[in-house]
């Protein structure tokens, strides 16, 4: 649980200190500056006094004495309230002892605060009514100075205008900061190098605290200004694993450091004053990183949450987590949905669609009659309009949620109280019930609801919440009939988050918080629009001169909840689940893997298991150079390989094909039809006929059995660059700017000649198509162009599904996932872009130092030949190349010259000579 944590590595910090103290006693946007020990002077007679041992802070708008003994009140006395602060026995003071009047301070008030007696976490007492307390240092000569900086302070916390107290203590603390520095003490060697040093706060729930930031060759610290929990804390560069500038209160200032992979909870969020500052740090620490550790997108992440790599909720917390979302910021908290709709039956029936909440609306929408209401007053709203006047995710929601593991935060985000007993977090159903039919409740999920921690759900720590108007006390959270425990209540709401229908559904809900749907007209037609305030850039705070405008200004930001970053502009893709998974897996492995959907190598790879092919693939970074030829004279432009593997078939624009026997290791025959490249090849099944594209416009049919030439079909008005065959249509691509299907029946007698090919369809492109491909079972074809665009065709109908501009020239191979549910392209721009077919989406790019000229992929792994001549093993998930094979010492031809067969990759290249490598994969 990600509160739990972070409470569990605070307490840690408490520990090191050893004090009850902590930020959370103060004020929201308060500074703890310094700490003094002293004694609490209790005058018991005219002659006797009783000395209490503490701590004194000073602190920006109020006074905390904490004592040793934990039977004692810690005291808090606010600024505000003072009537006068001095030395005590100045003015006629009483002068008890002259060590008092030395070293002693008086502060006389008409408020006190007094929290945890006995170490009980309970709401605060208060005393009113004019008093004065004696707070005697150990250090007298410290005196004279505190006097004056509380001085300096109560006036702060006397001027009329928030915008002004403000001001003169934001001087104070910038004072402050700049009398001090890092103490290079702290430096864990003497040998490491600084790199930069600047001021910043350290961020956690509702306080931050003020200090100094510094960065060496290997570790990153914080030192901050008070001392506080600890003198200095300190992360190694080695450990960080991942690093995210963050908004804080809409302003780019944030910076949070993670030294786990995927913890939602960070080791450090930095706040810093000035965005240069925080944009350095985040570059050197990048840097650093980009040698040590893989960065992840949304679009990498989506791409493993589609293909089941990422459970639902890890997906949501990543997602999270990219939209600035952290716990350590309770305006920013990850937000999760609301999953079940049903609280009272006595089981849950999780095959039941109605059990479930409708994801494609937002919660103010999921009540139609609420709705109409909401929806006539926002017709009626002046702009700007919203419909809903509070938001899904804020502080007081959060803690509400929390309240039980984090009364502390409750005690100071509502100045000491808790809520009132019926407005507490006393039962899941009328929670859920509020969130319907509530006029302002339309507040969804936190992470926990989906973890394995139940002590949010339970009074384990015996806090007195009040009592109910029915006389019941506020204890555990009242679960739904059909959890027989806490235990239960999570593990089906877990349940219920990774069932099908979520993961079919999930993408909506995306779509809402993190989406396209989150503004614009898209929000108003998904009614899903939230207070301007809310949204980032909604409101520019370096714009408003006047200081109580903009302190009111933040304020608001802070307390009223913040909508995410929106990660996505276009629909979010849809969960791959198993019932779509169901791609003729009886037809051809995959058209991704080679430049025919059903060519004889595909055939031959259909005799192996789905074992045998994953084991492939997780051995690909093993592969080995087995074997080495010289047949062409210029570059290899495609390679077809017989059922049995035997032979082998390469096309090259010295204008020749060739056939190269595997057993003799021979070359068998060399045939050259024009004086023109040849671009591809492919087999037809039954391997008795071999088709060649030509860059003279035509396509050549080629009888293996006869040896000689059996057909020539001229469909094009420049040159063909790429073909491909299935179920007797051929498919053709040219630099005419047509990608053209034909339908044509083999010849009843080898060697005979082919009856007439009838054109059936014709893709029409704006420039020329360098390479298509098929998908499985033949009914969608990707192309790529010369200027950079991927077009997915449904052929079907002839129809263009997507157009997408995914390079910043050529691109050089694009095909289909075997479940054709992506396409990845690769261009010489030297990037590899994957698409989502259903909705054209571009959800990942990876880029390399140069160009990748073909590939083959799994889904989820790519093996890819270089223009250097290099072949990369790619890990899409990971976003990573995972291996680099060194395999020639020239250039990968363009196009799709990579082939797979049962145990071998033919991969054509060519130096100054072309050249065909055989390797083998252990």
């Amino acid at each position: 649980m990600a509160f739990t944590r972070k409470r569990q590595r605070e307490q840690q910090l408490q520990l090191y200190s050893k004090e009850r103290f902590s930020l959370l006693l103060l004020n929201l946007e308060e500074y703890y500056f310094e700490q003094h020990t002293a004694f609490h002077i209790q005058s018991q007679s005219s002659h006797e006094e009783r000395k209490i041992r503490g701590s004194l802070k000073i602190c920006s708008k109020s006074v905390i004495f904490e004592p040793d003994a934990i039977s004692q009140p810690i005291i808090k006395i606010p600024l505000r309230d003072c009537l006068k602060i001095g030395k005590h026995g100045e003015n006629g003071a009483h002068r008890h002892s002259a060590k008092a009047k030395s070293s002693g301070i008086s502060l006389i008030f008409r408020q006190v605060y007094f929290i945890k007696e006995h170490n009980i976490v309970a709401p605060y007492k208060i005393e009113r009514g004019k008093m004065e307390y004696v707070f005697e240092l150990e250090v007298s000569g410290k005196v004279e100075d505190v006097v004056e900086t509380l001085l300096q302070l109560h006036r702060a916390s006397c001027l009329d205008k928030l915008g002004d107290q403000t001001a003169m203590i934001t001087a104070i603390l910038q004072s402050r900061l700049a009398r001090t520095s890092f103490d290079k003490n702290r430096f864990q060697s003497v040998s490491e190098k600084l790199h930069m040093e600047c001021k910043a706060e350290m961020v956690t729930p509702l306080v931050t605290n003020p200090g100094h930031v510094c960065i060496t060759d290997t570790n990153l610290y914080f030192q901050p200004l008070n001392g506080h929990p600890k003198p200095v804390v300190q992360i190694t560069l080695q450990d960080v694993r991942r690093i995210y500038k963050r908004r804080h209160g809409l302003m780019p200032l944030g910076l949070e450091v993670f030294c786990t992979e995927d913890d939602l909870c960070s080791d450090i969020y930095l706040k810093f004053y000035e965005p240069q500052d925080r944009d350095d740090l985040y570059f050197y620490i990048a840097t650093y990183l980009e040698h040590h550790v893989a960065e992840h997108t949304a679009e990498s992440y989506m791409l493993q949450w589609q293909r089941g790599h990422l459970s639902n909720y890890q997906y949501l917390l990543h997602l999270n987590n990219l939209a600035d979302r952290s716990c350590n910021d309770l305006s920013q908290y990850p937000v999760f949905p609301w999953i079940i709709n049903d609280y009272s039956s006595p089981e849950l029936d999780l095959s039941n669609p109605g059990t479930f909440r409708d994801l494609s609306k937002p919660v103010g929408a999921l009540n139609q009659e609420r709705l109409e209401r909401l929806l006539t007053r926002y017709q009626e709203m002046p702009e700007p309009k919203f419909m809903y006047g509070s938001h899904y995710s804020s502080p007081g929601y959060v803690l509400f949620y929390l309240v039980r593991i984090a009364p502390e935060y409750m005690l100071c985000l509502q100045n000491g109280r808790f809520d009132n007993a019926d407005r507490m977090f006393n039962s899941i159903a009328e929670t859920w019930k509020n969130c319907l039919d509530g006029a302002t409740d339309f507040k969804e999920l936190i992470p926990e609801f989906y973890d394995e921690d139940v002590s949010f759900l339970v009074n384990s720590l015996k806090l007195d919440l009040g009592k109910r108007q029915g006389g019941q006390m506020v204890d555990d959270v009242e679960l739904p009939a059909w959890a027989s425990s806490p235990q239960d209540f999570l593990q089906k709401n877990k349940d219920a988050l990774e069932s099908s229908y979520v993961s079919e559904h999930l993408h909506e809900w995306i779509d809402l918080i993190f989406g396209y749907k989150q503004k614009g007209s898209e929000a108003v037609g998904a009614h899903n629009v939230f207070h301007p305030l809310t949204y980032e850039g909604g409101v520019d705070l370096n714009s408003i001169e006047d200081p109580d405008e903009k302190v009111a200004m933040l304020t608001q930001i802070l307390e009223f909840g913040q909508t995410p970053k929106q990660l996505f502009v276009t629909p979010h893709p849809r969960r791959i689940t198993p019932k779509f998974k169901s791609v003729s897996q009886a037809s051809s492995y995959s058209a991704s893997v080679t430049d025919s959907p059903v060519s004889p190598g595909e055939e031959s790879f259909e005799d192996l298991t789905e074992e045998s092919r994953s084991l492939a693939w997780n051995n690909i970074t093993k592969l080995q150079l087995h074997e080495q030829y010289k047949i062409h004279k210029e570059a290899v432009t495609g390679i077809a390989v017989s059922c049995n593997g035997s032979s082998v078939f390469t096309t090259s624009q010295d204008s020749t094909l060739k056939m190269f026997s595997k057993e003799s290791k021979m070359l068998q025959r060399s045939i050259s039809f024009s004086n023109m490249a040849l671009s591809s090849c492919l087999l037809l099944p039954g391997d008795t006929t071999v088709i060649s594209s030509s860059w003279d416009n035509n396509v050549y049919f080629y009888s293996i059995a006869f040896g000689r030439r059996q057909d020539t079909l001229m469909g094009h008005d420049d040159a063909v660059s790429k073909i491909c065959w299935h179920n007797n249509r051929l498919y053709s691509a040219s630099w005419d700017s047509t990608v053209k299907v034909w339908s044509g029946v083999p010849a009843e007698m080898p060697g005979t000649k082919r009856h007439q090919f009838e054109l059936v369809a014709e893709l029409e492109h704006d420039v020329s198509v360098n390479t298509i491909n098929l998908n499985a079972v033949s009914t969608l074809l990707v192309s790529g162009t010369k200027e950079g665009m991927v077009n997915i065709w449904d052929l079907t109908t002839a129809t263009l599904l997507h157009q997408i501009s995914c390079h910043s020239g050529t691109v050089c191979d694009a095909a289909f996932s075997p479940d054709s549910r992506h396409v990845l392209s690769t261009g010489v721009d030297g990037c590899l872009k994957v698409i989502d077919v259903q909705t054209g989406t571009l959800i990942s790019s990876m880029a390399s130092e140069e160009p990748q000229r073909c590939f083959v992929w799994d889904g989820n792994s790519v093996l890819s030949g270089s223009r250097s001549g290099e072949l990369f093993v790619w890990d899409l998930l990971g976003a990573k190349i995972s291996e680099r094979i060194q395999g020639h010492t020239g250039n990968t031809l363009t196009g799709n010259t990579l082939r797979q067969t049962p145990c071998v990759l033919w991969v054509p290249l060519h130096i100054l000579v072309g050249q065909r490598y055989v390797f083998q994969v252990p």
